[in-house]
């Protein structure tokens, strides 16, 4: 593992995954062994919940051992760094009962709502794309993300701009967030401003084909600018080499887009971190 020099005092990785989901390897403990090591102060553990497959594939299971695991690490490891209990919450208004049973069960700190495929398709990483396509698909989604705002019943927006990591970064396809889709960004990152929600700085990017955050900085810029208080941060790592992937990176860009603190979540509040 490639130590990570801190540069921030409260650097916190607010997005991590376990074994408890399905596309990770590292138990919970590894994964907070490693973010210890990087001398992190906080680390979220948001193992993924399918809300589209929930029951299918078992999902009701495994975010309830997850939060479980979660739980235990935040006891072991409190002397020595904060260990919070979260959920991604993948396309939840495609299945709201499934979304409100998992928060009914689970007493989270923190709650990510993400979108990885429309209604009815598969995940935007499994699908084949054609250039004359990309618009109408990109449409859908940002449709559907704006859906997802007006639903409200998350605290940070995961990774907007998700499909780019596999139309552009993979597929090497045209596509750009402004001003293609400046219309239906600003709607969602004016609505998320008033609902007093966080835009989630996803660092996964940095470290694949596509060589940016998710969302660019000229989306965190033009949240800034509509209102936009709350942004949290994460590497959105799926095995343990990847924790703190990109924090540093991250930070810098939430200081140019105006931003001097960050958020993490405990019991479902914002806790504001100094950017320094």
């Amino acid at each position: 593992m490639e130590e990570i020099k801190l540069q921030y005092k409260y650097l916190s990785d607010c997005h991590i995954h376990s074994d408890c989901s399905r596309d990770a390897e590292d138990p919970v403990t590894m994964m907070c062994e490693a973010g210890e090591r990087q001398g992190l102060y906080a680390v979220t553990v948001t193992d993924h919940c399918e809300c589209n497959v929930y029951q299918e594939e078992q999902y009701d299971r495994s975010v309830r051992q997850s939060y479980f695991e979660a739980k235990k690490a935040a006891a072991v490891f409190q002397s020595r760094m904060r260990v919070y209990a979260g959920v991604e919450l993948g396309q939840p208004v495609q299945n709201l009962r499934a979304a409100e049973d998992i928060l009914a069960a689970c007493d989270f700190d923190f709650v990510l709502g993400s979108l990885h495929n429309l209604a009815g398709m598969e995940d935007f990483y499994f699908l084949d794309y054609v250039q004359e396509e990309v618009p109408a698909l990109l449409s859908r989604y940002f449709d559907e993300i704006l859906e997802m705002v007006r639903w409200n019943g998350f605290d940070s927006l995961a990774h907007l701009t998700y499909p780019y990591r596999y139309i552009v970064g993979d597929k090497g396809l045209h596509a750009e967030p402004y001003p293609d889709f400046q219309e239906k960004i600003d709607e969602i990152l004016s609505l998320l401003a008033q609902n007093q929600k966080a835009l989630e700085l996803n660092t996964s990017g940095l470290r694949q084909n596509l060589g940016q955050t998710l969302p660019p900085l000229k989306v965190l810029k033009r949240f800034r600018q509509l209102g936009g208080t709350y942004v949290t941060i994460g590497s959105d790592a799926h095995r343990w080499v990847d924790i703190a992937s990109g924090l540093n990176e991250g930070m810098s860009l939430l200081s140019q887009a105006g931003f001097d603190q960050f958020t993490i979540y405990i019991g479902r509040e914002p806790l504001l971190l100094p950017i320094q």
